[in-house]
């Protein structure tokens, strides 16, 4: 299929599910677990920010409101996607509607996006986070095919350089709950099982790995091989340094809380396309290299997990420790530690590197979750230079989810070519594409038009002039276009110029 699927032009305005611990498919989505919502508002911050905004009252308190980003989301009348004024969007697939190469349906459940540079346009990996239920599985193609009784993997889809859809055919297959993942310095995507999925039933392996994706060559992703030395866990996402390969990983999970993982590769390794591969397949190569826990400190206190912290600019120095039984043999590779030896955080989720270290997000917190404090999202950012790690943003527990002001839940993450983040939002009520500028404001930068699914998978193309992002359920792939520029705090900051890394 060649062409755009649906268009949608704004003209000017005012102003899901996620998978815990041990399951083997997908569990309670955070709006299942939260419905009735919590009472407070601390708002958000960033740090160096003089705001707090996140609802409704502090909108006022600014006189932000409407001023911020590109200008507030225009109501879609195809009840899709709402964006600012002058921004379209194009549907580049359809679970169930558009068609692979091979003649089966796109598969359910969108989910972490990777986008690559073509010759003609640009490739989009896209995760399927398929746990076993959903109505369009990756098909089982011979030669891609992990475990013929897992129904999750990745697709590749070619679009031209204006986002219109060119074709889309399978990359891996057999792989579970596929969740999020990350891109690599040296072209490539890796795809993360959310799950601690045994061998069993109608598994003939077990679950829980990184896989390696090519955008480009479909031989190097033929008889897929798990990358058992970055643990066996319910992986969510991977953001990879540039300047020596390390691979900095989070795990959505619960009871106990998920840890953040680094991963140290051993002396000799040359990082390339493959590398990776051919490295699990080495003798050892399941325990290759180091694969190292995060535990915090202020001063000579140990932070027993992230939520301890309330204030963005708040720094923790950190250590590594390493992780025992990586593949999880006997004990959940989280429940190896003691609660004195690292930092937890309820519901780990995206990863992306920039600005010379890695950003990641924890998706909320609740005292009966076992956290110190209670908030609705946090941003942090690793320096590996200063082995330390900085709260960015918290957004307060949301005291109106059906407000369209107010924002929670952030997962996926991206780094904006224009300054700030975009932030995927899967939380209680209207679910957003929520971005944040540098001063610390937030902004909406897409409304869910259709149902409260959640965002997935923002990623820009390497031109800057395309965000490409996801609705999970009943699953879309979007290509959105606009006036991109700085974004405005509000306050006069941005509007003007571009801000690319």
């Amino acid at each position: 299929m060649t062409s755009s699927m649906s268009r949608h032009e704004a003209t000017g305005a005012t102003g899901g599910d996620v998978s815990d611990g041990d399951v083997s498919s997908r569990g309670l989505s955070r709006r299942d677990l939260f419905r009735a919502g919590a009472v407070g508002g601390l708002g958000i911050a960033i740090a160096g920010s003089v705001e707090s905004i996140a609802g409704p009252a502090a909108f006022a308190q600014t006189g932000a409101k409407g001023a911020t980003g590109y200008g507030a989301v225009v109501a879609d009348p195809a009840g899709l996607l709402a964006l600012p004024p002058g921004f379209s969007y194009k549907i580049v697939a359809q679970a169930g509607k558009t068609l692979l190469e091979t003649g089966e349906p796109t598969p359910s459940d969108a989910d972490g996006t990777g986008c690559f540079r073509a010759p003609h346009g640009f490739v989009l990996v896209n995760n399927h986070e398929i746990g076993g239920g959903e109505p369009y599985g990756v098909p089982a193609l011979d030669g891609l095919t992990y475990d013929p009784g897992a129904h999750g993997g990745t697709t590749n889809i070619e679009v031209d350089k204006q986002g219109d859809r060119v074709r889309e055919y399978v990359s891996v297959a057999g792989t579970h709950n596929n969740c999020a993942g990350g891109i690599t310095p040296w072209g490539t995507w890796l795809t993360c099982e959310e799950t601690e999925q045994r061998a069993g039933g109608a598994f003939q392996k077990d679950h829980g790995y990184v896989f390696e994706v090519d955008p480009f060559d479909r031989d190097a992703n033929k008889n897929p091989v798990p990358l058992k030395f970055l643990g066996r866990y319910s992986h969510e996402a991977v953001a990879v340094n540039p300047r020596n390969s390390e691979i900095y990983l989070t795990e959505d999970a619960s009871s106990p809380n998920g840890l953040y993982y680094r991963w140290t590769p051993p002396r000799g390794f040359h990082a390339r396309k493959g590398a990776l591969r051919a490295l699990a397949l080495t003798s050892g190569g399941d325990t290759a290299g180091t694969l190292e826990a995060l535990s915090a400190y202020k001063g000579g206190k140990h932070i027993k997990d992230l939520s301890e912290a309330t204030q963005p600019g708040t720094r923790y120095k950190v250590k590594w420790v390493a992780v025992p039984d990586r593949d999880a043999k006997t004990v959940s590779v989280r429940k190896q530690f003691t609660d004195d030896q690292i930092t937890r955080s309820r519901k780990l989720e995206g990863a992306w590197f920039a600005d010379g270290g890695a950003y990641f997000v924890a998706s909320y917190a609740r005292h009966d979750d076992g956290s110190v404090n209670e908030h609705d999202g946090q941003v942090w950012f690793y320096d590996p230079e200063s082995e330390t790690i900085t709260l960015k943003t918290i957004f307060g527990v949301n005291p109106d989810p059906e407000a369209d002001t107010d924002y929670d839940g952030p997962d996926n993450i991206t780094v904006s070519p224009y300054g700030g983040v975009i932030l995927a939002e899967d939380g209680e009520g209207v679910s957003h594409l929520v971005g944040v500028t540098k001063q610390g404001t937030p902004y909406p930068m897409a409304r869910n038009e259709l149902n409260d699914s959640e965002f997935t998978g923002p990623t820009f193309s390497q031109d800057g002039r395309i965000l490409f992002a996801n609705i999970q359920t009943p699953g879309y792939v979007f290509a959105i276009t606009g006036p991109w520029r700085r974004p405005s705090d509000g306050n006069g900051h941005g509007d003007h110029g571009h801000d690319h890394h």
